[in-house]
């Protein structure tokens, strides 16, 4: 295996990873999380909800960039 195949795996390990694994998912979500999750509701034109953990913010992020197509080029270079 060349150094660039090593390297891309160890990237993918240590980048992707389940929200219910995160150490620190039950904890509030982040001022970037509250802010993009923000925008991201209202272009859905869905109701912003405050009160979620940082796992639970991740999840939500997902579901609606697959909602408004927002983040859908990012998502297609990374599996690439």
């Amino acid at each position: 295996m060349t150094d660039k195949q090593t390297q891309e795996q160890a990237n993918e390990s240590n980048t992707i990873k389940n929200p219910e694994d995160w150490t620190t998912g039950d904890e509030p979500m982040t001022g970037a999380q509250r802010s993009y999750l923000k925008t991201l509701s209202e272009e859905a034109k869905v109701e912003f909800d405050e009160n979620l953990t940082k796992a639970e913010a991740s999840k939500r992020i997902d579901e609606l960039q697959r909602q408004t197509g927002r983040g859908v080029e990012q998502n297609k270079s990374q599996s690439a």
